[in-house]
């Protein structure tokens, strides 16, 4: 997929979120693993959250491989202690798609 068109899953994926009442922090936080597209609170919780867009909920979903999860952890655990944060965290989903986007809530479980 083409950045421009991850930039744009990236963006439905915030006004989603900020709809579903989340505070943005940041976006495109990158360690030496990886990436995080999205860092945002709700609820006293962290949530870092890996955007993936697609023709197909099935298309985008098989994009969240065990690699790429390990490597968000392992970038969600440098924002924290860069941060020197002690708070509740997990990790999430938004998969968006032509006709919907879907929140997929702690998908390291």
């Amino acid at each position: 997929m083409s950045r421009a068109k991850g930039n744009l899953g990236e963006e439905k994926a915030k006004d989603f979120l900020l709809s579903l009442n989340f505070f943005i922090i940041e976006s495109n936080f990158y360690s030496k693993f990886g990436e995080i597209d999205i860092i945002a609170t709700k609820d006293n919780v962290l949530h870092f959250i890996e955007v993936k867009s697609g023709l197909s909920y099935e298309d985008a979903i098989q994009n969240i491989t065990p690699v790429k999860l390990s490597r968000l952890i392992k970038t969600g655990y440098v924002y924290i202690k860069k941060n020197s944060l002690d708070t509740d965290y997990v990790y999430d989903a938004v998969i968006v798609t032509a006709n919907n986007i879907d929140f997929l809530e702690n998908i390291t479980i």
